[in-house]
């Protein structure tokens, strides 16, 4: 089979949807497969590189480079399709949610990854003119799909839910799988090494770290908050809200760790937070099990799925639940290694290869 990939996240996008698209690239790799990566510019090289070297992988990108902003947008959802034609491509996968416009009409099969429908389950965290955007993109893409891959059940919910017209044969849910280095152990944590919570993601509202910092007075005082993620308004905000409730000595917000630096980051952490208000699937919650963390995290979304019932959930507005939950997952508490044993082995579920061979068996199915 010859398959084309949106390649233009994995090329550019560090987090999420970028490393999303390099992992399951990197697991369908050992399968029969040729694949084509697409994309409109050679993005940010350290992230390219993360993309195995093998036989069965070309990359493609648009025969004049450089191209403006709104030429490589077109090149992508037009301009791709002759070339798609010319180079053989039977199936195309739009790994972002996103495909060409006119893939149905082309003879060339499609699938595409819907990861979530934030912007329509939750508009006020986004600009009105982008939701009016996502949302057009999101009805075009699962018209024109033949199959649509939701990364949880959550998701697949909210795709009939906000595009009935669609049948639910047509959508089929595989879970994204977590890059394999953070299964690989980091040595263990020397016994004077300051206690930490990490939280990891972008800090936005939505992301909801500001729980976890109002619920540190009520947990050891040695332990302190490490939050890893890309800056933005809101991180301003929690770290006003640290200096005015005399915390900030009580947290760390980091933006400068590497992919290379946070799997140690990850497993000398004591457990690891998530207060999402809302996900599509939450990748760093099983980057934490895999490391031999217990999970925190809240409830009204798809965290239970990725995390799975011995991790603890709590309502998103609930300081007091939320470091309750906590206690019960620090060192020392009772049942805190059989809660993360158990935990591995549901996560089980994500594993690259399996996660490979599903992808692989819908491709043959739609071919």
């Amino acid at each position: 089979m010859i398959i084309g990939y949106d390649a233009k996240r994995a090329f550019s996008n560090a987090t999420g949807l970028g490393s999303y698209a390099r992992t399951l690239i990197n697991d369908l790799a050992p399968l029969p497969l040729e694949m084509r990566l697409y994309a409109p510019d050679h993005g940010i090289c350290h992230l390219r590189r993360q993309i195995v070297r093998s036989d069965n992988i070309r990359t493609r990108y648009p025969r004049r480079l450089p191209l403006g902003g709104l030429s490589k947008a077109y090149w992508r959802s037009h301009g791709i399709l002759g070339r798609l034609r010319s180079d053989g491509i039977e199936l195309y996968h739009g790994l972002s949610g996103e495909l060409p416009i006119g893939i149905s009409k082309s003879g060339v099969k499609s699938v595409v990854t819907i990861h979530d429908l934030i912007f329509l389950r939750h508009p006020e965290y986004y600009h009105w003119l982008d939701t009016k955007i996502y949302a057009w993109k999101f009805r075009q893409t699962v018209r024109e799909a033949d199959h649509i891959i939701a990364i949880s059940e959550c998701t697949k919910r909210d795709i009939l839910h906000y595009a009935p017209f669609v049948d639910p044969s047509r959508i089929t849910v595989i879970y994204q799988s977590c890059a394999p280095r953070f299964s690989a152990s980091q040595g263990d944590c020397p016994p004077c090494a300051p206690r930490y919570l990490l939280s990891v993601g972008s800090i936005e509202a939505r992301k909801n770290i500001l729980l976890a910092v109002k619920a540190l007075p009520l947990l050891p005082s040695d332990l302190t908050l490490v939050i890893v993620g890309r800056h933005t308004p809101y991180t301003d905000t929690v770290a006003a809200y640290a200096e005015s409730h005399g915390l900030s000595h009580r947290i760390q917000i980091r933006h400068d760790v590497s992919n290379d630096d946070l799997p140690s980051l990850y497993a000398h952490a004591e457990a690891f937070v998530y207060p999402s208000r809302y996900e599509g699937f939450g990748i760093p919650i099983i980057e934490a099990i895999s490391s031999g963390l217990p999970v925190v995290a809240c409830t009204g979304s798809c965290l239970e799925e990725a995390g799975g019932p011995d991790s603890l959930y709590v309502d998103p507005d609930d300081e007091q639940a939320f470091a309750q939950a906590v206690r019960q997952v620090l060192r020392g508490a009772e049942d805190r290694e059989e809660r993360i044993r158990r935990s591995r082995d549901y996560i089980r579920r994500f594993q690259g290869h399996d996660v490979a061979q599903q992808v692989y068996d819908l491709y043959q199915q739609l071919l």
